[in-house]
């Protein structure tokens, strides 16, 4: 069964949209695992627009599942992750203006840089995972850097589902079947939501982890934090659900 990590950056942007500490954050994750999350995701950018540096080390004692940190390798994210030292940490190439993650790493061009990094996280047993596209290539100089896992960016999925899910699949399970084959981990994020992620899950169900966060977020507006995770968690099952 597929882990579900929340990510909580959007609570985060809640919170800064006003002084003060609401909703509290450390809270948020306490309650998160309470409900069934099998991890915490966050991913603090350098303008700290949601997810702070400083939240990042107040978790760090209150998450007792999985703690996955995202973020671009900066010299101030490599500080933070060795500090920390999550269970996770899962690189992601976006540029400090870039509004959401939007594309994965190009494994070719970045190899160099990427294996150092990688090679360097695990020295000191921390878990690593790469943002990738579902491209062959790319996975298969994923597998040449060394990292555990991939994680694969689902926003062509999720816009492409609406219209053909078999289509919107194929190049997920075709990805997902060759990082499995080359002995990698493989992670999956980015607009995943109750209506597409147990498609994605019955056809590849050696998904190590999902992580997803607005969706989920804005699910527990109408829902509640608890029945949103256990309806997500009810997602990562194979047996198909029908809408």
């Amino acid at each position: 069964m597929s882990k579900l990590s929340v990510n909580i950056n959007k609570v985060a942007t809640l919170r800064n949209s006003r002084e003060g500490n609401i909703p509290n954050i450390v809270q948020i994750a306490i309650d998160c695992q309470l409900f069934g999350a099998d991890g915490i995701t966050v991913h603090p950018r350098p303008d700290q627009r949601h997810i702070r540096y400083s939240d990042v080390f107040d978790l760090q004692a209150k998450v007792h599942t999985e703690f996955n940190i995202e973020g671009n390798p900066t010299p101030e994210f490599i500080s933070l992750i060795k500090k920390v030292r999550p269970t996770q940490v899962t690189l992601v190439p976006d540029s400090p203006e870039a509004l959401t993650s939007n594309a994965g790493w190009d494994t070719l061009d970045n190899q160099a840089l990427l294996t150092e990094i990688v090679g360097d996280f695990q020295s000191i047993g921390i878990r690593t995972s790469l943002f990738v596209d579902p491209k062959l290539e790319m996975i298969e100089a994923a597998s040449k850097i060394g990292t555990d896992r991939i994680e694969l960016y689902t926003g062509t999925y999720a816009e492409m589902y609406r219209k053909n899910k078999e289509e919107a699949l194929a190049p997920y399970l075709e990805a997902a079947t060759l990082a499995k084959k080359l002995g990698l981990g493989v992670n999956a994020g980015h607009d995943l939501n109750l209506d597409n992620l147990n498609y994605l899950y019955i056809n590849i169900p050696w998904l190590k982890e999902v992580s997803i966060g607005h969706s989920l977020i804005s699910d527990t507006l109408y829902m509640g934090l608890e029945k949103t995770i256990k309806a997500y968690k009810n997602c990562l099952k194979e047996v198909e659900i029908q809408a």
